[in-house]
């Protein structure tokens, strides 16, 4: 079992630069990795990503990502998510992220489908997620400016719309899951 979230932060930070599971083409951990060295030298990792819905299901939250972001700055976004860390699963990152990024605590994301998205330099498993919420939202200002809940038709629009303002990854996973579920 991971530890509390303080330390199971510490535990995967190495020499001031956090560990990340490191995959292989397959989806399969091989080992680990800096987030620097995944970076830098386009190295196969995962993602959870996050869908929160409405409680009806008729509206997702989206957010602007920070200007900060070293992947997709000032880009808006209709998962909530990050890297997998050195020794987490997938599901564990997908509940640390959304309490991270969102404040949302207390749900059990539901497992939908994974989306491998391989444009070097980033080549990464997406194992995406899904929640239903309808309390607050406290947004991690290094990570999002802001956001709302925009309305399902809203977001296909933008999802099809190559020049709406959606991150490439988050864009090819959202029109998968209206191929899926909408």
């Amino acid at each position: 079992m991971a530890p509390a979230y303080g330390s199971w932060w510490e535990y995967r930070l190495v020499g001031g630069d956090e560990l990340v599971a490191k995959y292989d083409p397959r989806g399969a951990v091989v080992g680990s990795v800096s987030r620097a060295e995944v970076r830098a030298e386009g190295h196969w990792h995962a993602a959870a990503v996050v869908l929160v819905r409405s409680p009806d299901g008729e509206q997702v939250y989206v957010h602007l990502r920070s200007p900060d972001k070293d992947v997709f700055p000032s880009a808006y976004d209709c998962w909530a998510g990050g890297v997998v860390a050195a020794g987490e699963t997938p599901a564990e990152c997908a509940g640390r992220e959304l309490a991270e990024e969102l404040g949302i605590h207390g749900v059990s994301p539901v497992p939908l489908f994974t989306l491998v998205y391989d444009r070097p330099p980033i080549r990464c498993h997406n194992f995406a997620f899904e929640v239903r919420w309808g309390g607050p939202i406290i947004h991690q200002p290094e990570e999002i400016v802001g956001g709302d809940w925009m309305p399902l038709p809203e977001l296909r629009a933008w999802a099809d719309d190559p020049t709406s303002p959606l991150v490439p990854d988050g864009r090819l996973g959202i029109q998968e899951w209206f191929r899926r579920y909408g």
